[in-house]
């Protein structure tokens, strides 16, 4: 079969490009088989992806077994915990586009056949898959496995407790002695932090649409089936290449539309929403935020993993993960068993006789925790083109609330603030200039949501931002507002004591500010100058859209 390699290894003018790859070491054998770039982001700064040269090295035995020649390639990879809190978290998801970049370079540049994809954390997942939809070639997400949770004060815990601990130290209800205990525990080894934040996320919804292999988003790091699943991704992309089943015929409106259900499902990462809308631009399907409500108002929330609930990720693979998961759903019509996977075969083939095995981290169909799904857009005279709330981890009271804003021009006063015992009950604290331009890079808010929630204060104070929250965050966390201040949206011309009201079932967030009012502020407003005027980060601000379409490059 004619492969796209053979424009670096076949005929007599190709001479050149082949004598390139013989001072590496290959043989002409190798070079008569197909290419398979092994795109792995393993470092020794980011805890998912500290062990991803064993993943990757299993990758290339399984890709050497069915027939292929493996190249490794390397990515980089932010990890967004220790960029949290100061000016690294700018480049968090400015990173996804330079990922998406360098893997189309990379592989277009070397005309390499199909592609295993080695991510494990937050922005690294999604930038990956966006460069496979891109090009549209043969591809398969094998990503690095979950951390097992930690242990603190006698409970299962992850990161996210360790963000609240801080909170409950600077409010004095906790020494240090058991902050000192919640950092020494809470992270026991290698793998994206245990919860379903944003990392596991992505992982789990690559299964969901189809990209990865079954396992893919569940299976722990250090388990001997995650190893076991690295040689069936590079037995499986053989099997794509030789078949020519590309990432736009496993990607498309059918299988997005699973990804979402499955998305309301577990209660995924409000950064979720972001990354599914890069992905469908990318692949040319039309997605909208609309459609996330519709999808959330029909699609049962069964999961309450950390944040929203006490269990983890291994508490889901043990219960039968995604597999399970979208037996449920399949129950009720909510996915359609017809969509093709990197398997080969179809969803509904994938997951036959996968039913839940135990209670507890997956509810029934019939039980769900909610009748409605995780993920809630909410639109109002603050958020004209919307803004997103992880519903499932609200607390029943603060799902309708009205209270005077507290304006924050950055995250940094705000958590001065809050820190300084400034925030108090019924607050709504707005965070602005955060967004995709404004910020730029739209920082998580990890932090001012966990001091929130260690000082208890999380179903008492809500937080709107034009940033976004981690998938560890809690609480009414309610961001990635648009049009965000840096684009003259009007949650810039807020003011100090402006009542807001949200409410979630109703998706309605709105300032009991008139049009009239809000017009007379504008007249007289003075623009912000840029916060980061040189590098890459100034020129990622003047090309990035907003979040309500994904915040793209333009």
């Amino acid at each position: 079969m004619a492969l796209r390699s053979d424009n670096v290894t076949r005929g007599a003018e190709r001479a050149p490009n082949r004598s390139l790859f013989y001072a590496m070491g290959y043989t002409k054998e190798e070079l008569d088989r197909p290419l398979i770039g092994v795109v792995s982001a393993h470092s020794e700064i980011v805890p998912g992806h500290f062990h991803l040269d064993k993943i990757a090295e299993a990758v290339k035995a399984g890709v050497r077994m069915a027939g292929g020649t493996p190249i490794l390639i390397p990515s980089i990879g932010v990890c967004d915990g220790i960029a949290m809190g100061h000016i690294g978290m700018k480049y968090s998801l400015a990173s996804r586009e330079l990922i998406a970049d360098s893997v189309e370079t990379m592989t277009m540049a070397h005309q390499l056949d199909g592609l295993v994809l080695i991510p494990n954390c937050d922005k690294i997942v999604p930038g990956m898959v966006m460069a496979a939809v891109r090009m549209d070639i043969p591809a398969v997400v094998c990503s690095g496995g979950p951390m097992l949770a930690g242990l603190y004060d006698g409970e299962k815990v992850s990161l996210s407790k360790m963000f609240e601990a801080v909170g409950a130290y600077k409010a004095g209800l906790i020494d240090e002695e058991k902050l000192t205990e919640c950092e020494q525990g809470c992270c026991p080894g290698c793998g994206s932090c245990a919860g379903m934040y944003t990392a596991n996320s992505m992982n789990c919804l690559c299964e969901a649409i189809g990209i990865a292999l079954p396992g893919n988003g569940t299976y722990p790091a250090v388990s001997s089936k995650r190893m076991q699943l690295a040689k069936h991704a590079g037995m499986a992309i053989m099997d794509l290449v030789k078949k020519n089943i590309t990432a736009r015929q496993i990607i498309n409106e059918k299988s997005i539309r699973n990804a979402l259900a499955c998305d309301m499902a577990l209660g995924c990462s409000s950064n979720s929403v972001l990354h599914l809308l890069a992905i469908a631009n990318e692949a040319g399907v039309p997605l909208d935020l609309k459609i996330f409500n519709e999808m959330s108002a029909v699609t049962p929330n069964l999961c309450h993993l950390a944040p929203a609930g006490p269990t983890h990720i291994e508490d889901l693979d043990r219960a039968g993960g995604i597999p399970a998961v979208q037996n449920e759903l399949l129950k009720g019509g909510h996915i359609d068993p017809t969509a093709l996977t990197v398997t080969g075969k179809t969803v509904g083939e994938n997951i036959a006789g996968k039913f839940m095995r135990e209670e507890g981290s997956i509810r029934p169909l019939e039980n769900p925790y909610s009748p409605t799904g995780g993920i809630q857009i909410l639109w109002g005279n603050i958020a004209q083109r919307g803004c997103v709330v992880k519903r499932s981890a609200v607390a029943p009271e603060m799902l309708c609330h009205t209270g005077p804003a507290r304006v924050f021009d950055s995250e940094d006063e705000a958590i001065a603030a809050i820190y300084a015992g400034q925030i108090h009950d019924g607050d709504v604290v707005v965070i602005r200039y955060e967004g995709p331009k404004g910020g730029p890079g739209m920082r998580e808010m990890l932090n001012p949501t966990s001091a929130l929630a260690g000082m208890k204060l999380d179903k008492t104070v809500a937080l709107i931002t034009d940033g976004r929250f981690s998938g560890a965050s809690r609480g009414a966390s309610i961001g990635h507002v648009s049009p965000e201040a840096a684009e003259g949206g009007n949650i810039g011309l807020l003011k100090e004591g402006d009542l807001i009201e949200i409410d979630i079932p109703n998706a309605s967030i709105h300032a009991q500010v008139s049009d009239e009012e809000f017009a007379a502020r504008r007249a007289v407003a003075v623009p912000r100058e840029p916060n980061i005027k040189t590098g890459w980060l100034s020129r990622y601000a003047r090309q990035v859209s907003g979040a309500d379409t994904g915040a793209v490059m333009k």
